[in-house]
């Protein structure tokens, strides 16, 4: 892991974190490119459109706390990132799992492009 790469993704991964926390589907949803190929735990969907449908599916109350594992600089503009993401609710119990996100730069911002969880 890289500083550089470290802080793409962090800035990236903070807004989604903030967006999930609050229950705000759309924000969530800009977060994303518009060709974002989106796996939760439910069918993938693509674009933001079916980002912004998923969340607003969450629970009120859910909250993501993240760990950045690795990082890698994919090309110049494209950054993948694998974390641990623990899920936390008000009346479950925490999901923990695993997150494998793909940034890219879009204009002066980065947005996801892939997003992939898994249960190991």
């Amino acid at each position: 892991m890289t500083a550089a790469e470290d802080q793409i993704l962090t800035t990236v991964l903070d807004r989604w974190k903030s967006a999930v926390d609050a229950h705000e589907p759309q924000r969530v949803a800009e977060n994303f490119t518009h060709d974002a190929i989106f796996q939760g735990l439910h069918p993938y969907t693509v674009g933001p459109g079916g980002v912004a449908e998923y969340y607003d599916s969450q629970p009120i109350g859910m909250t993501a706390a993240y760990r950045l594992l690795e990082t890698r600089r994919l090309a110049d503009d494209v950054v993948l990132g694998y974390l641990a993401v623990d899920f936390s609710f008000t009346d479950r119990p925490t999901k923990n799992v695993f997150l494998c996100v793909i940034v890219r730069r879009v204009g002066d911002d980065w947005l996801v492009a892939h997003y992939q969880v898994s249960q190991l």
